[in-house]
């Protein structure tokens, strides 16, 4: 059983500033896992060699069955979808080869079902609204649920998208994200169990 905390971080365009301020203010041993999920359907994804010299966790492109690890940052591998089960990470083809990705609904709402630690779901730059759909399903199994404030996002759709759905519990900068998820971690290890939010919109 894996009872640490997993973040999903799920982008798109603009979304490499996003990850390179958040991933600068994480310590390396919170006792979480990081996902980036972005958007990324045609070309060989480099953002793990690209987000290395900021981060202090390694960073690491995800392959078929690799198996979930806190104190990582994880990278979604292009063109594919992401599910998790029994701890490891699953890799299939991407379930919508055409229009708007929706790999960050995809990997959420498999967290949703799969993950029995702390899950927190964090949407940023991005155009379109992917990760909004799963965001209430998040929030309806005890995870907590963020969004880049759209003023500090290159693209606010998927921020604003998030938002919309009604089910986003903090609005934030990527600074201010990495300190929220910093308090979480502390709090898990304190109290072991699922972390309530400390305020909500």
């Amino acid at each position: 059983m894996k009872e640490f905390p997993i973040v999903c971080v799920g982008g798109s365009a603009g979304g490499l500033d996003a990850y390179i301020r958040l991933l600068k203010h994480l310590p390396p041993d919170m006792g979480v896992a990081i996902v980036i999920v972005n958007h990324i359907t045609i070309a060989a994804t480099i953002l793990h060699e690209v987000l290395r010299p900021f981060s202090s966790m390694p960073v690491t492109l995800i392959t078929d069955g690799m198996p979930v690890m806190p104190n990582q940052v994880f990278i979604i591998p292009s063109n594919r979808d992401l599910h998790v089960r029994d701890g490891v990470f699953v890799l299939k083809p991407i379930s919508k080869p055409w229009g708007w990705p929706d790999v960050i609904t995809v990997f959420l709402r498999s967290l949703s079902e799969h993950w029995s630690g702390q899950l927190i779901a964090v949407i940023v730059s991005g155009y379109d609204g992917d990760g909004a759909a799963a965001m209430c399903g998040v929030r309806e199994v005890g995870g907590i649920t963020i969004a880049q404030m759209p003023a500090t996002a290159g693209r606010s759709d998927m921020p604003v998208s998030a938002i919309d759905s009604g089910c986003i519990d903090f609005v934030l900068s990527p600074e201010d994200i990495a300190k929220e998820i910093v308090r979480i971690a502390q709090t898990q290890r304190r109290t072991p169990g699922p972390a309530a939010p400390a305020a909500a919109l």
